[in-house]
């Protein structure tokens, strides 16, 4: 393994956790820093295309918040492609002050972006979620509808 693999490895690393930092500390700013600008959010087989979309996502939220929300992620492949293009996938699990909230996998795609490793394509998939807790009251069953919400400025991920 090159030594531009091995720093490719430890950048997508520090992204993932960025991620999920950001995300359990409510910094949308900093969430959509991580994305590339034609970025897609898939959850649950619901598609957020461009980063108006993806930003929704995380300011439109409904239903009740958590006191405490933890992500921790488990079992992370990488595989670097090319000095621009990467994928990884791994296991999450999100706890509330309740205990186990959800648990799913995350399924990504990368790009390397003026220096930097963003996300270009990001999946998740809610495996399951505890009855009654944050994310079953949301809706996050794990049978997604594989629809698409296309955000402006979108470019080639338009819907047909």
């Amino acid at each position: 393994m090159e030594g531009w693999e091995l720093a490719a490895r430890e950048h997508i690393r520090e992204l993932i956790a960025r991620y999920n930092l950001a995300g359990d500390r409510g910094w949308v700013d900093e969430m959509m820093a991580l994305f590339a600008p034609d970025a897609v959010l898939c959850i649950d087989g619901v598609e957020h295309v461009g980063l108006d979309a993806i930003r929704s996502v995380f300011t439109t939220a409904s239903g009740p918040h958590p006191e405490l929300i933890r992500h921790h992620t488990a079992t992370l492949r990488i595989d670097v492609a090319s000095v621009e293009s990467a994928c990884a996938r791994c296991y999450f699990q999100v706890l509330t002050v309740d205990g186990l909230d959800h648990w799913g996998r995350y399924s990504d795609r990368f790009t390397c972006v003026d220096g930097e490793w963003r996300f270009s394509h990001r999946s998740v998939r809610v495996d399951g979620a505890t009855p009654g807790g944050w994310a079953s009251l949301r809706g996050y069953t794990g049978r997604g509808g594989g629809r698409r919400h296309v955000g402006e400025g979108a470019g080639r991920h338009d819907v047909p």
